[in-house]
């Protein structure tokens, strides 16, 4: 691929964020949009003086009209593909164990490949592409994915709403074109039988191992309750520290039916599973009936999808922290996520205040939680970092 084939330059009184080092560019930011032909092309930005901000892809059919990944004048040739991929993957072989078999190989801008997630599992990789550059571009792509890590099979999981906003066909495929069978893996001493071509988003939450070990720590000898539980990953490594009695619970018939699968293959009676609508088990009369847990979990999927849903997501959030810290002994403990990026660390701790004063309880940190070291945040680029949280202690 050549050289930038075209140049962008932002308006003058664009209070653009690129300028402080994010690698965005929205078309109301530019003087004026290149016509269609360069969609999917290389091209350079410029500031308003003529200074260069470094190469990106470009798609006029996007709000995100240009996404950089490099700040140097750059072809996104072979040789790029190779030492870009290189560079994620040299990443996570520092990061030793559990980063090995099982990680999320590349992410997106904060891997200089914007719109491109990669998980490997083994010596199977998960892609999803979401943007139109590297999409054209998926063969190179391929062969630096070959090159480093030598995968058996690659899974394109091309189902992600990003790609419909970059004009894109939705699809979920295998490069050798038989489907990818389902099977046992073994994730942090636990098997879990994995879909990674039909299971959700890229077959397993890869974000949150870390925190099941830490929360797991916690819960020998205790009652634990896993909400929005998923496939079990928190429940199942409760169980296996040594709860006392583990309750998952999800609205997804799918992931429920995923979950007592594993419970069943780690032989544990501690562990059961439910189909509920938290909120609405949580606020059932019965259970005021109930005993109190030790432990409770609280992983949603995102209420925030748009900045335009923050005020929403926050009453949602409340409500549940506050039903959960109703719901534990005193000294339990809360492990609490939210997985929004438009819901910044400041409005988490808010609503986390909020809620403790509403329950009368008084709340502490245990310890703050973030997404981990695999998913490498910009700290130039505050969509790079969704998932953050906090381990309480609820007197």
């Amino acid at each position: 691929m050549s050289n930038p084939v075209g140049t962008l330059r932002l308006k003058a009184n664009a209070r653009a964020r690129v300028l402080h080092g994010h690698p965005w560019v929205f078309v109301n930011e530019v003087e004026a949009p290149l016509p269609a032909s360069f969609d999917g092309e290389v091209v350079e930005c410029r500031d308003r003086a003529g200074r260069p901000l470094g190469s990106g892809i470009y798609n006029s059919r996007s709000q995100i009209v240009w996404r950089r990944f490099s700040r140097e004048r750059a072809s996104l040739d072979q040789d790029y593909f190779h030492r870009a991929v290189e560079r994620a993957k040299a990443h996570r072989d520092g990061l030793g164990t559990p980063f090995g078999e099982v990680r999320r190989l590349i992410w997106s801008e904060a891997d200089d490949l914007p719109g491109v997630v990669v998980d490997q599992y083994a010596d199977t990789l998960v892609v999803q592409i979401q943007t139109l550059a590297m999409e054209r571009r998926r063969a190179l792509l391929e062969t630096a994915l070959d090159r480093a890590v030598s995968p058996r099979e690659i899974i394109y999981r091309q189902d992600g709403t990003l790609r419909r906003l970059e004009g894109l066909p939705g699809g979920t495929f295998t490069r050798s074109g038989r489907a990818w069978e389902p099977r046992w893996m073994t994730i942090d001493g636990v098997d879990v039988w994995l879909d990674l071509q039909q299971g959700q988003k890229t077959g397993f939450y890869l974000d949150q191992r870390q925190q099941h070990a830490r929360v797991a720590r916690h819960c020998a000898g205790r009652r634990v309750l896993d909400a929005f539980c998923n496939q079990g990953g928190f429940a199942l490594q409760a169980a296996r520290a040594g709860a006392t009695e583990v309750l998952g619970l999800d609205s997804a018939e799918d992931a429920i039916a995923a979950a007592r699968r594993n419970a069943e293959r780690l032989g544990n009676r501690a562990v059961s599973f439910s189909v509920a609508n938290v909120f609405d088990w949580f606020n059932a009369p019965v259970r005021q009936q109930e005993p109190a847990w030790d432990v409770i979990i609280l992983d949603p999927p995102p209420f925030a999808k748009s900045k335009s849903a923050l005020e929403g997501a926050l009453r949602g959030y409340k409500e549940i922290n506050l039903r959960a810290m109703q719901r534990l002994v005193p000294g339990g403990l809360l492990a609490t996520y939210t997985c929004s990026h438009h819901m910044q660390d400041a409005e988490l701790r808010g609503v986390l205040a909020d809620a403790a004063t509403d329950a009368r309880r008084r709340v502490t940190v245990v310890e703050y939680c973030h997404q981990p070291p695999d998913h490498p945040v910009l700290v130039t680029m505050a969509e790079s970092e969704y998932l953050r949280g906090y381990l309480l202690r609820v007197d």
